[in-house]
């Protein structure tokens, strides 16, 4: 509660954060070395515009660099109803028609202005219960996404309506802020809802530099991983596992908000599938199945093979834009707050590839991606109570933070977290709790000149 953070209580938690952070904001800033700018090792990018997240890597040889181009092609194809001679198959329900309209510019997508519907951020739902494959129990008549869209004649699932709740905070120093928390309301569904059914917004999130965290070693992953808390600094982290459709087995997740996906060539599989209704081999099965909205059409699988090997080529293959202003004082000094804050337990600031088959470009790079990829309890306020494999409902994905200070130059807006409800990086910073709590609580009391300088540093990011 948003209540909590008052003075007086930020003073008694005072024991609470030497114990959660490491406090030691008096370290001398480390120089900056030519590496640290290099967020995606040889995959980055020195770009900071509009088009920073959309450059395919500078080290892909021929090949790959085709297979690169297709993708786009695929990335950018625009699904029209059957029967069609291109492109055809979306549908019957949906949410949007391409890939890229939900990752503008291959970055983040935001929820709905007042008076617009939602494009870029959909809804999964779920009963309590799991399915054969340990996954969220799909909704009957629903599955497990909402599809707020449908072709002409036929109705869609049904909508969501979005209210806020304004909450009023104060930092140790007397400045206040306003939180907003998100209320979801389905509306206009086709066909009643059944009661306990659990609703989890998701904004799509930016797609570079996701070759080089899908080519980090499950062996890497595990070690940052601390389930029971034995170092006892209030940070545990674990990974999910959940299901490989293609190997038909459990594999870690990387993912997704909640890291429920196991690969790129699932995820685009499954965005295909969910987010536009096409299907593939993989997922061969309308998301209408079994529904009232499916069509007749025998033209399954709607995507090919090879549309679906360069779609999700293009998300593997896409740089990483460098870090900038490494040499201000102001973002030196957010690093040191950073780590101080202890951040960097669960962002963690570098990783190491391994060797990625027939991927060179991505093999045994030395990267800066400010993520664990794993599991962590991010508290109540974040909690969406939709357990996902093994994801729990407080428990989210840590986000990669490579290219965040670049979102409002290449999305023109600042809204972060799962559900878009954070405005700008320190209501983001604010909404932390669970096992970031102590990290939170550490940046509330900070001055505003070093709150200023933890934003400058993850603006350079």
């Amino acid at each position: 509660m948003i209540s909590r953070y008052s003075i007086t209580a930020i003073a008694l938690l005072g024991l609470a954060l030497v114990a959660g952070c490491n406090g030691d904001s008096t370290t001398e800033p480390t120089p900056p070395s030519a590496d640290d700018a290099r967020s995606g090792g040889e995959m980055t990018i020195m770009n900071a515009s509009s088009a920073a997240f959309s450059f395919p890597a500078p080290n892909l040889d021929g090949e790959a660099f085709n297979l690169h181009a297709e993708g786009d092609a695929a990335f950018e194809a625009t699904f029209v109803t059957a029967p069609a001679s291109v492109n055809a198959g979306l549908g019957p329900v949906y949410n949007n028609t391409s890939c890229i309209s939900c990752h503008a510019r291959d970055g983040r997508g935001r929820p709905p202005y007042a008076g617009e519907n939602f494009s870029s951020m959909l809804f999964r739902i779920s009963i309590p219960g799991t399915d054969s494959d340990g996954g969220p129990n799909p909704v009957p008549g629903f599955g497990g996404q909402l599809q707020n869209r449908s072709v002409f004649g036929i109705p869609a699932e049904g909508t969501i309506s979005t209210t806020y709740i304004e909450r009023q905070g104060t930092f140790a120093d007397g400045q206040s802020y306003t939180l907003r928390e998100p209320r979801y309301v389905v509306e206009s569904s086709y066909r009643p809802t059944p009661a306990g059914m659990m609703i989890s917004p998701r904004i799509a999130p930016p797609v570079v530099g996701l070759g080089l965290l899908e080519a980090v070693p499950e062996s890497a992953l595990l070690a940052n991983a601390d389930e029971a808390d034995h170092d006892g600094d209030g940070i545990s982290g674990r990974a999910n596992y959940v299901w490989d459709v293609k190997e038909g087995k459990q594999a870690i997740g990387r993912f997704g908000w909640k890291a429920n996906t196991p690969s790129l060539l699932q995820q685009a599989a499954a965005a295909y599938n969910n987010d536009m209704g096409i299907t593939s081999t993989m997922f061969p099965l309308e998301t209408c199945h079994g529904q009232p909205q499916c069509d007749t059409t025998s033209d399954d699988p709607e995507v090919d093979e090879q549309t679906l090997k360069a779609a999700a080529h293009y998300t593997a293959t896409l740089a990483v834009p460098a870090r900038r202003s490494l040499n201000n004082p102001q973002v030196q000094r957010g690093q040191v707050v950073f780590r101080a804050a202890s951040c960097n337990r669960c962002h963690v600031e570098t990783l190491q590839t391994g060797i990625a088959p027939n991927a060179p470009y991505l093999s045994n790079q030395t990267i800066h991606p400010y993520t664990d990829l794993l599991l962590h309890d991010m508290g109540e306020g974040l909690a969406d109570n939709r357990p996902d494999y093994l994801a729990n409902g407080r428990e989210w994905r840590t986000q990669p933070l490579w290219g965040i200070g670049l979102t409002r130059i290449v999305n023109g807006h600042t809204f972060f977290l799962h559900d878009g409800r954070a405005r700008d990086l320190m209501e983001a910073i604010l909404w932390h709790g669970g096992e970031a709590e102590a990290s939170r609580n550490y940046v509330q009391q900070l001055p505003r000149t070093d709150r200023d300088a933890l934003i400058a540093f993850l603006e350079s990011l």
